[in-house]
Formats: C-alpha cells, sequence, structure tokens
C-alpha cells in the first residue's frame, strides 16, 4: 500500500513536467516554422521570383526542404516517436496520391516526402497575406471551383496531365477533414473526378497511422510523451482506365476506400 502511494506521488509529480515538456517542444517547433520561414527560406523564395522559367517547381522545391527540416527538428524533439514511412511510399512518382486524413501534420508530411508536389487546399488559405502567395506559386490547386479563384483551379488542372508525366505528384485528402475518431470518414466523389480530368495513369492508395496520436485534431499541443509509431504505407495501386465501359468515379472511390480500410 505505502508503495502503491509512492508510485502515485512520482506519477503525479510527472504530469507538469510532462506538459510542460509538450508546451516547450510544441512552441519550439511553431516558432520554427514560423521564423525558420521568414530568416531561413523567405530570402529564396523572394529569390525564385526573378527566375524567368521553373518558377512553380523551385517553390515546390523550397516547400519540400522547409517541411522536410521541420520533420527532423521533430523526430529530435520527441525520441520516442517511430517513423515508419514505407520505401514504396517515397518512391511514388508520376502519380495522383489519395489518403486517409488523421492530422494536420499529415498535409505537411507528404510536401516532406515529395520535391515535386502538389494538393488541393481550402480556398480561404489562398486569402492569407504571404501564405496564400506561396500557395498560388507553388501551383496548389483551391478546393472550390467558384467565386474567385475557378480560373486558377481550371489552369492547374489543366497543365496536369503534363506536371504528373514529368514526375510530379498529386496528393489529395478525399475526407475533406481531419477524422475525429480514427475512422475513415465520407469521401467526397470530386477527388475522384479530378483523376480523369488530369488523365493520372495510376491512382495511389496510400494508408496514414498514429500522427492523430502525436498532433490530435482540436489540440494545440504535440503529445511527445507516449511511444508511438508513425506509419505511411502503400495500401494499393489503381491503374485507371478511362476507356474502359466499367471505369467511374464513383466506382474508383469505392475501389480506393475499400483498400484504406482493408488496411485500417
Amino acid at each position: 500500500m505505502k508503495g502503491g502511494a509512492r508510485g502515485s506521488g512520482r506519477s503525479a509529480l510527472h504530469k507538469p513536467w510532462d506538459r510542460l515538456r509538450d508546451i516547450t517542444v510544441t512552441l519550439i517547433l511553431w516558432a520554427y516554422y514560423i521564423m525558420g520561414f521568414i530568416l531561413l527560406f523567405s530570402p529564396f523564395y523572394l529569390a525564385t521570383l526573378l527566375r524567368a522559367e521553373g518558377r512553380e517547381e523551385a517553390f515546390q522545391r523550397w516547400n519540400y526542404r522547409l517541411h522536410r527540416s521541420f520533420f527532423a527538428l521533430l523526430r529530435r524533439l520527441a525520441p520516442r516517436v517511430r517513423w515508419l514511412i514505407s520505401g514504396e511510399v517515397k518512391e511514388i512518382r508520376s502519380s495522383l496520391i489519395v489518403a486517409n486524413h488523421l492530422s494536420f501534420l499529415d498535409p505537411i508530411l507528404f510536401v516532406s516526402l515529395y520535391e515535386r508536389q502538389k494538393t488541393i487546399v481550402k480556398r480561404d488559405y489562398f486569402r492569407l497575406p504571404v501564405f496564400g502567395w506561396i500557395l498560388r506559386s507553388s501551383g496548389y490547386i483551391p478546393s472550390l471551383a467558384g467565386g474567385l479563384f475557378a480560373a486558377d483551379m481550371a489552369e492547374q488542372i489543366k497543365k496536369m496531365r503534363q506536371y504528373l508525366a514529368a514526375g510530379g505528384n498529386l496528393f489529395i485528402f478525399p475526407e475533406g477533414h481531419r477524422s475525429r475518431d480514427g475512422r475513415l470518414g465520407p469521401c467526397d466523389p470530386g477527388a475522384f473526378k479530378i483523376a480523369r480530368l488530369c488523365r493520372a495513369t495510376h491512382l495511389r492508395v496510400v494508408r496514414i497511422r498514429g500522427t492523430d496520436g502525436l498532433f490530435p485534431p482540436g489540440r494545440f499541443l504535440f503529445d511527445t510523451r507516449a511511444e508511438r509509431a508513425i506509419e505511411v504505407e502503400l495500401a494499393g495501386t489503381i491503374e485507371l482506365d478511362y476507356e474502359s465501359e466499367a471505369f467511374s468515379s464513383a466506382r474508383l472511390m469505392e475501389e480506393a476506400r475499400s483498400l484504406l480500410e482493408r488496411n485500417a
């Protein structure tokens, strides 16, 4: 009984320290994300504006380097986290990628994996100072086709076939928002209609696990205390044949969903 009381006392003492550690790690990471961009990367983004050609590709490469350095810092600050990202996922090129969505970390993790990457971003973000300019300059696509950004979306989709053929990846989270319970939510068929519009030849279905434990939805703090694994694996590849009578966006969505649920 006495031993149990002593153990409880030690546990109680650790809780404030653990929370302080999470607060400290969180502040360091987001301070780096903001200040690292301003102090370390913004000169390179600005210099990229002077390029006559290849500006979009260069912006994507700077996004890749910024986010890669962010995750390198995260690995140092959260050593209990194991990162299990399959070689198959790292080697994906010239593909449309769909994945489940658990955490704010998911999209920036994908940016850190591929030098050439595009994604669909909520159109409100395009209105933000500086950040919106980077999104637009990187060739990212606003989420809705109506209103102010319809021309931007149409122009990017028009160029997507050539972009994919040149080795770029387009990644999409068809749920549209982060899962609150870890289960796959309803998918937006619009994400799969894009496959036909950009004439992607491969649809790579990627399963993410564990990011919601490290940075849960609806919380500001990273949880660095528990030992956990972040897993990113290829759930399957769907070859796209648009000439087949069996092809449809709805069927493609169901096939991708089946692969994600099978690997849950």
